[in-house]
């Protein structure tokens, strides 16, 4: 699939760029061996709480590769976490008003890569900036930092995906953009550390999922379009 290993990337050059910062000290500590063992013992601390970082950044950056359900009028998940809010919203920016919304809570200890929810075309594009709430607070939905995608399938269907920042995940990174075609279950973003992921759906959809259900991105069936 498209983006496979863009995840892995970004931990990659978070690796990278602590290792420089290591080896720095390495040479510092080098140095410290006229001024006594003290900067030694703390260089060598320091590489290992730099091979524990290494090892929780490989671990959150994982990237599965999602088994997509085959099926008619299917939503996929667009994230991996748990399910805490099933409820209507105004979206009128995309959804032209009135929709069902699904929202997904991702801790730390989740796969942070989102997937398409259907098949079709981005047709909606919108950053905005914002606080960083704790994404565990529902209202973070509305006033954190977010991306909103909007997907257009067949006869029209539209489905809001919005990527939510939180008190930790400070950085959104999308790997579509407007005009991009993309098929279910497509990695099209990924957010670094805890965060939310909104679903919009239209009015008719049936919502598959309940309260507390833990999702896969991809993989999910989060509703059925009638």
């Amino acid at each position: 699939m498209k983006h496979s290993g863009k995840a892995r990337q970004a931990g990659l050059r978070l690796i990278f760029g602590a290792f420089v910062v290591l080896a720095l000290l390495f040479a510092i500590g080098f140095l410290g061996v006229l001024l006594g063992p003290f900067v030694m013992v703390l260089s060598v601390a320091l590489f290992g709480l730099w091979c524990l970082f290494a090892l929780f950044t490989f671990y959150f950056f994982r990237d599965p590769e999602p088994r997509v359900p085959q099926g008619q009028a299917l939503v996929l998940s667009p994230a991996h976490g748990k399910v805490d809010v099933i409820d209507e919203i105004e979206e009128p920016r995309f959804m032209g008003g009135r929709c069902k919304r699904v929202s997904t809570f991702l801790s730390i200890f989740n796969v942070h890569v989102q997937n398409a929810p259907i098949a079709g075309r981005i047709t909606f594009l919108s950053y905005s900036e914002g606080q960083f709430l704790n994404a565990l607070k529902v209202e973070s939905a509305s006033l954190n930092e977010h991306l909103l995608l909007g997907f257009e399938g067949e006869h029209g269907l539209k489905v809001g995906v919005r990527l939510i920042a939180g008190l930790i995940a400070r950085r959104i990174v999308p790997f579509v953009t407007t005009s991009d075609v993309v098929t279910p279950g497509e990695r099209i973003s990924l957010i670094q550390f805890g965060s939310r992921v909104d679903l919009s759906l239209p009015l008719s959809a049936q919502v598959a999922v309940k309260l507390g259900d833990n999702v896969v991105g991809g993989e999910t069936i989060i509703a059925r379009l009638g």
